[in-house]
């Protein structure tokens, strides 16, 4: 019978060869989903040997992360921004970056005001849910394209208590209707961004799980920063912000196509790693 141990270590060896970076980080976190326990917790119970059903659990769920199937898509769930959301390969997995996004956000506003705030492309609804735990008097329409996604995004509202406060809709941003334009005080997006001759390039976990329409946008990347930008102007009030996620090398890009659209005071913000992650105008 395998021990906690036993299983760690065997485990970890597979993924290692299997190509899977932090091998034994995801081993452990893995099995911590299956005992539903923290990760910290095996190292107090390495000689516990696993039952059958254990086993047998564990062996798929590593089986899958050696086919490269990311890890967050087997647990079923990933934290973002220090909430718990529900991800499937309907949806990107929120990226440590993304919280940039948000945080920039909530230091710009404060709780007391009351904040019309469009989020393009909906996702897990991370962006939103977050958004709408730290601004309470605000209301979010979140978008996409994708009835799965909005699927996910609303369970994931209901896991985190919102209510009321996000309206998630399936429909194309390039149809949202002009009934509703002039009256947001800020849009966001973490559009897709990655080029199509990057896309080629993109480790395994990311080509063959993660949605293709969510990460690239078929063309330079910069496409759906254009179309956002230039709607954006007849979707904000007067001195409405408008905030992106950007890739690495685009800002000097971004920039342009927000000032030729009467963006200003605009601001550019590094990621921990220095690289230009999270750009921010004001319409004029």
């Amino acid at each position: 019978m395998l021990t906690i141990l036993n299983a760690i270590e065997l485990s970890a060896d597979y993924l290692q060869k299997k190509g899977v970076d932090s091998a034994r980080i995801n081993a452990e976190l893995i099995l911590a989903d299956i005992l539903n326990c923290k990760r910290m917790d095996l190292y107090l119970k390495f000689d516990q040997p696993l039952s059958e059903e254990e086993t047998n659990n564990y062996r798929e769920f590593i089986k899958r992360r050696g086919q490269r199937e990311p890890l967050q898509y087997i647990t079923g769930s990933v934290e973002f921004y220090g909430l718990n959301f529900i991800v499937n390969d309907n949806v990107l997995i929120p990226r440590p970056e993304t919280e940039l996004l948000v945080e920039e956000i909530i230091n710009n506003f404060t709780k007391e005001e009351e904040l019309r705030i469009l989020d393009v492309g909906a996702g897990s609804g991370n962006i939103s849910i977050s958004l709408a735990k730290h601004l309470p008097n605000c209301k979010i329409i979140s978008i996409d394209k994708s009835k799965n996604a909005i699927e996910v995004a609303n369970k994931n509202a209901l896991n985190n208590n919102i209510n009321g406060q996000i309206d998630f809709r399936e429909i194309d941003f390039n149809n949202f209707p002009k009934g509703e334009f002039r009256q947001f005080n800020i849009i966001v997006s973490n559009p897709p961004y990655i080029t199509l001759q990057e896309y080629s390039s993109l480790e395994a976990e990311l080509i063959n799980y993660e949605p293709k329409e969510a990460l690239t946008d078929f063309n330079d990347g910069l496409t759906f920063y254009k179309s956002i930008t230039e709607k954006s102007k007849d979707m904000l009030q007067k001195k409405g912000k408008l905030f992106f996620e950007i890739g690495h090398g685009q800002s000097a890009e971004i920039r342009k196509i927000m000032e030729m659209n009467n963006f200003t005071n605009i601001k550019i913000i590094k990621d921990y790693q220095n690289i230009d992650r999270v750009i921010y105008g004001e319409l004029e």
